[in-house]
């Protein structure tokens, strides 16, 4: 189980990457700080012609004590980029006018007293790629949803918000009690305008009182799919959505019969996601469950209440994302898809309603993060997060599988002299006989013969989610505590996604139990390896990975410290709370009044009289997912009643994730105090 580097050196020469970092001495520790200068991309889209390329790069921003998103703008031939727009708001959803005179995107203007487009709500801007002045292109009160322009580039379709009110028996007295809040009564539905580019006139087209997610326009103009339901709260996405079909010309609206992903799927509580257009007929979307294989599908829209086409994944790949494309000028429907701890680009041909051959598009240890085709369909560019390197831009021949891929972009010259962190994939054998692999980072330089070193274990949330192969530098563990030597594992447990379908579900009904047993039988492993002291060890992890962490310390004594973040700590109060109940009645396998021994088990809480481990507890004060319930009651439990050494850290204004700076920051700095004291026994400054 020691690292090597043969596979990173294999990666980078099948990339063929002309940004060497071998050529820069690496002397630079990496620090807590660093994660605060790296630039993340996405959104990556292609210029029509393939000559030029956009992206959206996010940074921190101290002053303004958040992330901000940015566009860019990349030369392919010459790899020159530069830096589109320079607001302190985040951009997002860029997309290339089809003469690629202009790049059009989702952005917001706040100007004092000024009515929209300058409010501050969001609209749609379209900003010219050779002068760099952006126009606002909609004026919306409550802003715009969502857009899209049409093929031929005359047409801008958006989405609109407008407050709905239901007219049933008790709205009278809603309305006459205004002041409290209520359960139901009012949505915010999404009317659909069309706005002629040429002479600048809005029509509405569709206002059905929809809730619309997402929404896809055909070639022609002729049909309009949309992801629906009848109300904003989440829960109504996970199982009561829809996906319908619009006829423009008709003014018909038809839903798509939905008996294969609700009433014969392996969960009714799937997320509807990813529409794409091919021929104006056929219509690929997206359902993806927790704890059970996402499904991807072609629908005839002719045919709506017939069954629809389901693409069958190649090998152990579970389908991840939404941004499925048709590639243009082929009759190929691509996707991402997980598959041991790579993230990789695949093309399945669709013939006539028929399945045909998949093919990987780019050979490797690949992690990619976005990718866009030029309108002819022979190239494809991508971000990559590799071995060596965050997230960048790469592009190849989309005709060949095995094309080598060119790098156009260095977002991170910073990283150049980073001292990294070995990164390997390792494997054990789970007590049930089953293969598990996961993420080791080790120090640079480090050598066995150096002796075992101190390990955290940091655990991926979902749990229908992997760790990647790939360079991260994260504030829930990886790259720092390697940097000051510690091992670092992230196991890809039981529910794990890119190991196949019996991989993921095994963990479904067994939460709190096999995918403990397959995480401590890697640490195990690496005891009796040699590279860890199994005297000196932590436990974190954030959302599911909290939930694991609080499972880990109430069914073992073994770690001398633990950091948990937006962690479930009994699962009755999460199907009562959490903002998509539908997660807990897939692992518990029914509501808490059928399965109530099922909601026992798969709480730590039952088991709280077990834990021993000095805590670190992390919450957002208004997480909806995992509420901060949850973390009172864990606190509750070690302070008052147990006298274990344990910390409540409450992060007001945020939800799931941290999104600002101070408050990333103080939790890094929370953790590696934390085990620093408790593991290693340094005395807390």
């Amino acid at each position: 189980m020691i690292p090597t580097h043969k596979q990173s050196v294999l990666a980078a020469a099948l990339l063929g990457c002309s940004f060497s970092a071998m050529a820069a001495e690496r002397t630079h520790d990496i620090t807590i700080d660093d994660f605060f200068d790296i630039g993340n991309m996405g959104s990556v889209t292609l210029s029509p012609n393939g000559k030029q390329a956009v992206w959206l790069e996010s940074r921190w921003d101290k002053e303004l004590d958040k992330s901000q998103r940015d566009l860019w703008l990349v030369d392919i031939k010459s790899r020159q980029s530069k830096r589109m727009t320079f607001t302190n708001e985040s951009e997002s959803s860029p997309q290339w006018s089809p003469d690629g005179e202009y790049v059009y995107y989702l952005g917001k203007v706040k100007q004092e007293g000024a009515k929209a487009p300058f409010n501050g709500k969001t609209q749609v801007f379209r900003i010219s790629v050779n002068s760099g002045d952006s126009q606002p292109m909609t004026k919306e009160a409550e802003g715009v949803a969502g857009f899209e322009l049409s093929h031929d580039g005359k047409s801008l379709y958006f989405l609109a918000t407008k407050t709905t009110t239901d007219k049933d028996q008790w709205a009278s007295m809603r309305t006459s009690h205004s002041a409290p809040k209520y359960g139901h009564g009012e949505q915010t539905t999404n009317p659909l305008y069309q706005l002629d580019l040429e002479h600048f006139k809005q029509k509405l087209l569709l206002d059905d009182d929809k809730v619309v997610w997402e929404f896809k326009v055909s070639e022609d103009g002729s049909k309009i799919a949309r992801i629906t339901t009848t109300d904003n709260e989440l829960v109504f996405l996970e199982g009561w959505s829809d996906v319908e079909i619009f006829d423009t010309k008709t003014q018909q609206n038809s839903i798509l019969a939905d008996t294969q992903w609700r009433d014969n799927a392996p969960s009714p509580y799937g997320w509807l996601l990813g529409l794409a257009w091919q021929d104006n007929t056929e219509l690929a979307f997206r359902i993806d469950y927790d704890g059970h294989p996402g499904q991807l599908f072609i629908a005839d829209a002719k045919a709506t209440d017939k069954p629809s086409l389901e693409v069958s994944r190649p090998g152990d790949v579970t389908l991840t994302s939404s941004d499925l494309t048709w590639r243009p000028n082929s009759d190929e429907i691509c996707y991402r898809g997980a598959d041991h701890g790579r993230i990789k680009l695949f093309c399945t041909e669709i013939d006539d309603g028929e399945q045909g051959g998949t093919r990987t598009v780019i050979p490797g240890d690949m992690v990619i993060g976005s990718y866009s085709f030029s309108q002819n369909g022979k190239s494809v560019a991508f971000s990559h997060n590799g071995l060596d390197h965050f997230s960048d831009m790469f592009i190849a021949d989309a005709n060949s599988s095995r094309a080598k891929a060119k790098r156009l972009t260095n977002i991170n010259p910073q990283v150049d002299n980073w001292k990294l962190p070995q990164v390997s994939i390792v494997k054990w054998t789970a007590p049930d006989g089953a293969v598990v692999e996961g993420i080791l980072d080790l120090p640079a330089g480090y050598k066995k013969e150096d002796g075992p070193l101190p390990l955290i274990v940091q655990i991926h949330g979902g749990p229908t989610a992997a760790t990647p192969y790939a360079l991260q530098h994260r504030s829930y563990g990886r790259s720092t505590f390697t940097a000051n030597g510690w091992a670092l594992l992230s196991p890809n447990y039981r529910g794990s996604t890119g190991y196949g379908d019996k991989f993921l579900t095994d963990l479904v009904g067994r939460e709190h139990d096999i995918e403990v047993k397959d995480i401590m039988a890697g640490v195990d492993q690496l005891i009796a390896d040699g590279i860890v002291d199994g005297d000196k060890m932590a436990v974190m992890g954030w959302s599911n990975g909290g939930y694991l962490t609080n499972a880990l310390i109430s069914t073992n004594n073994r770690f001398k410290a633990a950091s948990s973040g937006a962690g479930v700590f009994d699962q009755r109060l999460q199907w009562i709370l959490e903002d998509t109940p539908g997660h807990v009645v897939n692992f518990m396998e029914g509501l808490p009044w059928e399965k109530p021994e099922a909601y026992n088990h798969g709480s730590s809480l039952t088991y709280a009289d077990q834990i021993k481990t000095p805590t670190l507890i992390h919450i957002g004060e208004g997480d909806q997912r995992v509420p901060l319930g949850h973390a009172q009651g864990l606190y509750r439990a070690l302070h008052h009643y147990l006298n274990v050494p344990v910390e409540l850290v409450v992060y007001p204004g945020e939800g799931h994730g941290l999104s600002k700076y101070q408050h990333r920051k103080a939790k890094m700095e929370w953790d590696q105090k934390w085990f620093n004291h408790y593991v290693l026994g340094q005395p807390v400054e």
